[in-house]
């Protein structure tokens, strides 16, 4: 089992919150949160599916987020109860791979430091975690007794209860999960079971594919004039709230394009950037395949020049993280790469409910050929 603490609670606020101080950094021990993890280079000379994203609508049943990406991998995350004032002790999210043979993996996030735990229970049933995963057929027997459970609780090593996971809306999530893996009616059903094969199952659909060249050169220097003259395109703040000025980072692409990422506007844990190409030394507005940063959650009204939230670009992926709020529960993440004309979606993860959960769920995601 899998167990991450995440440090103590922040100021709470809406998408896009606005005031003075600098962002939080954004984290980096999240399996599907707000650093989205660099798609993995594919090392075929597989052709561009050319495909338009369409991240996932997500869905919430009662305490539980669930979402199918476009891989059919489906992932539910426990929410704070919907009457509760406070963020829960733990969180748990269930994910399950499509196909067949698709089983499930579970995993606990903690808000704040608590004992390692060491059991879940359900109904009075403990389940013992061990290792660092709950996989196979001892996920599946927590997942089991979660359909038709009315209470789970999780022990640390002494049997005290550390913490409680809501099971309102549990197995109306796992239903959705077993519609949309086309399990209804089959042995491998969690919920809606029945006694068709397993190979009635649909397999899982090909991830779309994205060739991408390898970034290469230098980046082309960003003099003041070039500064001022984007930041007049993105209509952007000219300095920082503490009145120093912005600096521009800038990222060679290869074939002579530079990634220009323009702070443009700071709330209370949000970096806003606009997104250029310059190209002989003349900018321009990148483009992109597919709504990005705030726009990505609708919050963002419409802007002249693409842009991203407390960016990061490395190893050639340009990363975007959209906080909700300060804790972290809630908000964007997206990751994308230059295809040599324009910037493609590779992977996107978003959690809309603000309620305790720092697990977002997969929507989107691709194979990155590099050439």
């Amino acid at each position: 089992m899998r167990w991450t603490a995440y440090g103590a609670t922040a100021a709470i606020g809406m998408l896009a919150a606005c005031s003075s101080p600098a962002p939080d950094a954004a984290p980096t021990n999240r399996t599907a949160t707000a650093t989205t993890a660099a798609p993995t280079p594919t090392p075929t000379t597989a052709a561009d599916t050319h495909t338009r994203p369409a991240p996932a609508e997500p869905r919430t049943f009662r305490d539980w987020a669930v979402a199918c990406d476009n891989g059919a991998r489906c992932t539910m995350a426990s929410l704070a109860p919907g009457d509760a004032g406070d963020f829960p002790a733990f969180t748990l999210s269930v994910a399950r791979d499509a196909g067949p043979a698709g089983g499930f993996a579970l995993s606990l996030s903690a808000i704040e430091e608590k004992p390692a735990p060491a059991a879940i229970v359900v109904d009075g049933r403990s389940f013992a975690l061990a290792g660092d995963g709950l996989t196979g057929a001892r996920a599946a027997a927590v997942v089991a007794a979660m359909a038709n459970g009315r209470a789970m609780q999780v022990r640390g090593r002494d049997g005290a209860a550390l913490g409680a996971v809501s099971l309102a809306g549990a197995s109306a999530a796992l239903r959705y999960l077993d519609d949309r893996q086309g399990r209804v009616g089959t042995v491998t059903a969690a919920v809606a079971r029945g006694t068709a094969p397993a190979a009635r199952v649909p397999a899982a659909p090909a991830l779309p594919v994205v060739v991408a060249p390898t970034p290469a050169g230098r980046p082309a220097a960003i003099t003041p004039a070039l500064l001022a003259a984007m930041q007049a395109t993105g209509r952007c703040e000219t300095k920082r709230p503490d009145g120093e000025p912005w600096t521009a980072e800038a990222h060679a692409l290869g074939g002579g394009a530079t990634l220009v990422l323009l702070p443009c506007s700071m709330g209370a844990y949000n970096e806003v950037q606009a997104l250029f190409v310059v190209r002989d030394g003349k900018p321009a507005p990148a483009r992109v395949d597919a709504p990005a940063g705030f726009a990505a959650s609708g919050a963002d009204p419409e802007t002249p020049v693409p842009s991203v939230v407390n960016a990061t670009f490395d190893g050639g992926v340009l990363s975007s993280y959209a906080k909700g709020r300060g804790l972290g529960d809630c908000g964007v993440a997206q990751a994308f790469v230059w295809d040599g004309a324009m910037l493609r979606l590779t992977d996107q993860n978003e959690m809309r409910e603000c309620r305790g959960n720092p697990e977002f769920l997969p929507l989107w995601r691709v194979r990155v050929v590099r050439r």
